[in-house]
C-alpha cells in the first residue's frame, strides 16, 4: 500500500510539475507594449509622463488640427517619419495635444543619411496666424551632420539651438545611429544635452535673447521665441527620422 500510494503521490507531482510549465509557457508571450517607452517606477514616483506609448500615435495630432497623416507611422517601437508615404504635399508637423511650461523632455532620434528634421517647444499652435511650428517655437536640429548641406551653415548643426547657438561640443552620433536628447527650460533657462554632454545653455526672453533673434532668419517673425507655454513638435523636413522613449516631466 506505502508503495501505491509513493507511486500516485509521484504522479501527482510530475502532473502538477508539467501543468504549471504549460502555463509559464503560455504566459511567456512578448508584450504588445513597448517596453522601452514604459515609464519606471521611480519615473512614475518623479512625475514623468510618457508621450508615445510605443504602438500608437495617441496624444500627437497635426500642426493646426486634423489627425496624424500617413507620412508618420510607429515601426520598431519608434514614431516614424516617411516622405515617400504622403498622399499629399502640405507640411506634416506633428505636435502633442498638451501644451507644456516649465518642462523636461527626453527622447532619442536618429535620422536617414543626409537627412534633416526638427525637435521643438513653446509651439503656439494658432495657425490662422502662424503658418509653420517654427514660426512661434525654437528648435533643437536633428541633422546628418556628415551628409546634409546645412552642416556648412554656422548653428545649423545636429544639437545646434537651430540658428541660434552652435552646440558647444560635437557629440552626434552618424546617421542611422540613435542620440539620446534633453531639453530643459526652467523659468527661461534653457539647456540641451546630446548624448550624455551640456551643448546648449542660455537664457530665455531677456535682452540678448532678443538681440540673437533680431540677427537670425527668425526675425521676420516677431512673435518667434516669446512665448513661455506651448507644444512639443516634431518636424517632417522631406527626409526619414525617428523618435522613441519620448517622456516628459513638468517643473
Amino acid at each position: 500500500m506505502k508503495k501505491l500510494l509513493y507511486c500516485l503521490t509521484a504522479i501527482s507531482l510530475f502532473s502538477c510539475n508539467d501543468s504549471t510549465s504549460e502555463k509559464a509557457e503560455e504566459t511567456s508571450v512578448e508584450p504588445t507594449t513597448n517596453t522601452q517607452s514604459m515609464l519606471t517606477e521611480d519615473e512614475k514616483k518623479d512625475g514623468w509622463q510618457s508621450l508615445f506609448d510605443g504602438t500608437t500615435a495617441k496624444g500627437w495630432h497635426k500642426y493646426g488640427g486634423g489627425g496624424i497623416s500617413n507620412g508618420w507611422k510607429v515601426t520598431d517601437s519608434s514614431l516614424q517619419f516617411d516622405a515617400s508615404l504622403k498622399t499629399d504635399t502640405s507640411a506634416q508637423d506633428i505636435v502633442t495635444d498638451e501644451e507644456f511650461e516649465n518642462f523636461h523632455l527626453k527622447l532619442e532620434w536618429k535620422v536617414d543619411t543626409n537627412g534633416n528634421s526638427g525637435i521643438m517647444f513653446y509651439v503656439n499652435e494658432d495657425s490662422s496666424r502662424y503658418n509653420r511650428p517654427y514660426h512661434t517655437g525654437p528648435e533643437m536640429q536633428v541633422l546628418d551632420n556628415n551628409g546634409h548641406p546645412d552642416a556648412k551653415i554656422l548653428k545649423h548643426r545636429a544639437g545646434d539651438l537651430y540658428d541660434l547657438i552652435s552646440c558647444s561640443k560635437e557629440t552626434v552620433k552618424p546617421a542611422l545611429e540613435w542620440n539620446q536628447v534633453e531639453i530643459k527650460c526652467l523659468n527661461g533657462k534653457l539647456d540641451f544635452w546630446l548624448n550624455g554632454e551640456n551643448v546648449v545653455s542660455t537664457q530665455l526672453w531677456d535682452d540678448n535673447w532678443k538681440k540673437m533673434i533680431a540677427a537670425s532668419k527668425f526675425k521676420q517673425w516677431s512673435d518667434f521665441g516669446t512665448f513661455k507655454k506651448g507644444r512639443i513638435c516634431l518636424q517632417d523636413h522631406g527626409d526619414k527620422v525617428w523618435f522613441r522613449n519620448i517622456k516628459i516631466k513638468r517643473l
